[in-house]
């Protein structure tokens, strides 16, 4: 499943500032609650992941979603799995496009 063309995002002198670069894996949780803590549990275990508001293109709501390398998927899933939080979804961008990864 795909859903919308990423759109660069700019920065405060009107460049185009990237929050999600190609290949990187977004993983949005049900509530801000799991995505603060979802992030507390990756940066203990020293997983690089950055924390940022869900991109436009997959949803409406301002929260915040995890952004990570697709190189750490499985180490992002296994600390995740550890400390009983679930993705609610994980999107991956691909040529400019997000894709549903799970």
């Amino acid at each position: 499943m795909m859903r919308g063309r990423a759109e660069p995002q700019r920065d405060s002198g009107g460049r185009e500032a990237s929050v999600v670069n190609e290949g990187d894996c977004v993983a949005i949780f049900h509530s801000i609650h799991r995505v603060m803590k979802a992030e507390k549990v990756l940066l203990q275990q020293q997983v690089e992941i950055t924390l940022i508001p869900v991109p436009r293109q997959l949803s409406a709501d301002c929260g915040m979603a995890i952004r990570f390398s697709i190189d750490l998927l499985a180490q992002v899933q296994k600390t995740l799995t550890g400390a009983q939080l679930k993705i609610a979804e994980l999107w991956q961008l691909q040529n400019g496009q997000y894709e549903l990864l799970k």
